[in-house]
């Protein structure tokens, strides 16, 4: 063991709605994870909305992943059936590797809560050092993905970094 302290966690929050970025609802999701990320002593090294655009989603994630400065991607919104639901189709663009037992475990423990669970898109996967996770839009939702998410984000970061001491126990 290297006996230093962890690096917190550096996560940026992407709203993907064509109306909170229009202004016309307040966004309530990305505000809700802000805090969830805050509560757990992690730093929001970036917070943004976004239209429903693939483009514009594509763009913001390279840049997050491909800059260096964020651990952790969490997307809020788009993951549905809308037809203008692109949140999953501009994450498999970006994404080098995939992470589907991120999602599936989501899925799995969101059917406890609602049936509405297996109508989710959601994607989660690997650009660079960067893990990305879709996430539904509400604030509900998005509070109790959070808590699936939450234990084990710390050992993901740590594995993509490369932290010797991640494997230990293994």
């Amino acid at each position: 063991m290297s006996g230093n302290p962890p690096m917190p966690l550096r996560i940026a929050i992407l709203t993907v709605s064509d109306r909170s970025f229009a202004g016309v609802r307040e966004d309530l999701s990305g505000p809700a994870l802000l805090a969830l990320v805050e509560a757990h002593g992690w730093q929001v090294a970036a917070s943004e909305i976004v239209p429903d655009e693939m483009d514009e989603i594509a763009h913001r994630l390279i840049a997050w992943a491909d800059g260096g400065q964020v651990d952790v991607v969490l997307t809020t919104g788009g993951t549905g059936f809308a037809p203008r639901d692109v949140t999953p189709e501009a994450t498999l663009a970006v994404l080098e590797r995939r992470a589907p037992g991120i999602v599936e475990a989501v899925r799995a423990a969101s059917l406890q809560i609602t049936p509405h669970a297996m109508l989710s898109r959601a994607e989660a996967g690997i650009r660079r050092q960067t893990l990305i996770i879709n996430l539904p839009g509400s604030p509900k939702a998005v509070r109790e993905n959070f808590q699936i998410l939450q234990p084990v984000l710390s050992h993901a970061v740590a594995l993509l970094r490369g932290d010797q001491d991640a494997e230990a126990g293994h």
